[in-house]
């Protein structure tokens, strides 16, 4: 009987340790929800964070406007969301009620380009002046992201109009979106409204276009060749690079890249079922903390080491610019931590 006891008592001390020790080694955490564009950057954010702090970095990747929906619609509670148009977090998150962030930091710029491969029918044709007559043609097949979504894909389409004003040329948003979807456009003084139908209702023709939720989700189908072009940031076709993608880079006016041609990409606008309107202008992205962080503290050293000179050589090794210095225009309500990376 003694030796019984004994064992029993081995065993439930035994548990304990078990229980105290997985306790001891569950690591503290931090979920980071962020534009797809980002995943490359962020993903060596990721190790160097946990590297240096041991946290246990969660990153989710998707069109911007589906991510801060998470937060927004959903009620994810995330540490860090980062989006690939700095205007979503300061409408969606701040200028809302209820309000899900109190600051926006501008921390990275882009630019829209067309990426190819060597599958790519009239592949070794294509330059920024005649691109538009490339994907027009009967046998070309291309893709960008749902506009519903995702800022690469509303970009795709003011890129598209832009390109009617800057070439002279007032058939091509006809050519390559109306004609293949029920996506519209109508002028007005000079400017231009694209109109976006709901997700629902965008009515492509699959046979000429492709469409996914986030920008990242078509570069697989580049790759494979079931499509020949593919509107995308710079930064993640240069990340491909290595796969055999190519791209060829378009004019500042229209590419979205510029601040001194703001003016003139303000000219086109997209228009949303929601009622939201989105005026083209630079490409910037944006990060905050939402209010309902559960690791601010974490959180807060995870945007440092992002503006910091480490997050900087990243952002750069993986082709995309870095605003040095960041910037915000609420810098009252930035952390302490974060307001010397902050201009």
């Amino acid at each position: 009987m003694r030796q019984v006891i004994v064992v029993i008592v081995l065993g439930i001390a035994l548990t304990i340790a078990i229980v105290i020790s997985i306790h001891h080694e569950k690591k503290e955490a931090l979920l980071v929800l962020h534009a797809g564009s980002l995943a490359a950057p962020f993903g060596e954010l990721e190790k160097e964070f946990e590297k240096i702090y041991g946290v246990d970095v969660q990153r989710e990747a998707a069109g911007s406007k589906a991510t801060i929906r998470k937060v927004t619609e959903l009620g994810k509670k995330a540490d860090v969301v980062a989006s690939a148009d700095y205007t979503l977090i300061e409408n969606m998150m701040i200028s809302s009620a209820p309000k899900y962030a109190n600051f926006c930091i501008q921390f990275a710029r882009n630019k829209i380009v067309i990426a190819y491969t060597n599958k790519s029918a009239y592949k070794n044709e294509i330059n920024e002046s005649n691109w538009y007559k490339i994907l027009a043609r009967k046998n070309v097949r291309f893709g960008f992201s749902n506009p519903n979504d995702d800022p690469c894909g509303y970009r795709a389409l003011m890129v598209v109009q832009l390109a009617e004003i800057y070439y002279g040329n007032d058939t091509i948003f006809d050519e390559l979106i109306e004609r293949n979807t029920a996506i519209t456009a109508t002028q007005e003084n000079g400017s231009y409204i694209i109109h976006v139908p709901s997700s629902a209702e965008l009515g492509i023709d699959v046979a000429k276009i492709a469409m996914r939720s986030a920008e990242i989700d078509l570069m697989a189908s580049l790759e494979t060749g079931d499509i020949d072009y593919l509107f995308i940031y710079r930064s993640v076709a240069y990340q491909h690079c290595y796969s055999g993608v190519y791209f060829t880079e378009l004019p500042e006016e229209i590419d979205l890249s510029s601040s001194e041609f703001a003016d003139f990409y303000s000219k086109i606008k997209v228009s949303f079922t929601s009622g939201d309107i989105i005026e083209a202008k630079p490409i910037v992205y944006g990060v905050t903390i939402p209010v309902n962080a559960k690791n601010e503290e974490m959180a807060i050293k995870f945007i440092a080491l992002l503006l910091n000179e480490t997050g900087q050589e990243i952002f750069e090794r993986n082709g995309q610019i870095p605003i040095t210095p960041a910037m915000c225009d609420n810098t009252t309500a930035l952390p302490p931590e974060l307001r010397k990376y902050v201009a």
